[in-house]
């Protein structure tokens, strides 16, 4: 058998950002640094930004195709931050990594239109929507205007309500038939640069995860890469008994099912491990076959 890796195609496979590409014909990994004091995971956050420079320098050195940088949480029972108080935690840090290390893409972690016109104005590239432009009419119109590829994530109800019995007759294809609609909204309202995030925990049970996780190509059949946001989340260390510090080793496994499964985006609090996750994937695919 031929032992050549078999990528699939996507026809937008390299993404415009600014005057760079952001090439995802081969798997890579979005670095997460949170400016906040109440994510999830404590090992993400940034208290200065200070703090979140060296975190972005360490991630850029480690491998890191993206920063996504966020100034409000997301985890689930959370209540949304005033706008006012979103740019104060976000845009310093975005200016700051931007001037820094001008080499690297941010992403901006935000539903919000003016924090997004003020993010790129400050450098920002990528935009990270937890909402599928539900939350700010004006979203998606600024999205086209400044022309940043946009991370389209499926949620069921908001980050305050979305594990309150979360409910699909069929998840995977409730989450397909989604992306297939708002593919064709986001289409007639310019925007053209997309990647998928099923929203692993967004709204969904472990069972809905783990039937998303095992059917990923499901929606890289749509034409587009794929985003997996499993790091450290409650889906990895709940059915273990531990806790978001311990699952780091859970992360990977998942991660490596998740390439399997085509995606072609890993965000990750942990660069190394992940990078390392996708070199190994990349020799299982390459070299894997030659004994066949």
């Amino acid at each position: 058998m031929n032992g050549a890796q078999t990528t699939p195609f996507y026809f937008n496979a390299f993404l415009r950002c600014r005057d760079r590409l952001l090439d995802l014909s081969r798997p890579q990994v979005m670095g997460i640094i949170n400016m906040t004091d109440d994510s999830f995971y404590a090992g993400s956050r940034s208290a200065s930004v200070s703090e979140a420079l060296r975190r972005a320098e360490h991630m850029l050195s480690q491998g890191a195709a993206v920063l996504d940088i966020g100034g409000m949480s997301s985890r689930p029972g959370s209540l949304p931050v005033s706008e006012a108080e979103e740019l104060k935690r976000l845009i310093p840090a975005v200016e700051a990594i931007c001037q820094s290390f001008p080499e690297a893409l941010v992403s901006v972690d935000t539903w919000r239109a003016r924090v997004v016109h003020e993010a790129c104005e400050a450098g920002a590239s990528v935009v990270n929507d937890i909402s599928a432009g539900a939350l700010d009419p004006d979203l998606w119109p600024m999205v086209a205007k400044l022309n940043m590829p946009y991370v389209l994530m499926h949620m069921k109800g908001t980050p305050a309500t979305m594990q309150q019995q979360p409910h699909y007759d069929h998840v995977v294809r409730e989450v397909f038939l989604f992306f297939r609609d708002k593919l064709m909204e986001l289409h007639a309202s310019g925007i053209h640069d997309i990647i998928l995030d099923p929203g692993f925990g967004f709204g969904k049970t472990l069972q809905h995860n783990y039937q998303l996780l095992s059917h990923l190509k499901t929606f890289a059949a749509l034409g587009y890469p794929v985003m997996a946001g499993l790091s450290r989340k409650s889906m990895v260390y709940r059915p273990l008994g531990l806790t978001p510090e311990e699952a780091l080793n859970g992360t990977t496994a998942l991660h490596m099912i998740a390439l399997q499964q085509g995606a072609r985006l890993l965000r990750a609090h942990d660069v190394a491990e992940a990078v390392q996750t996708i070199r190994l994937w990349e020799l299982l695919t390459t070299q894997g076959q030659d004994g066949i």
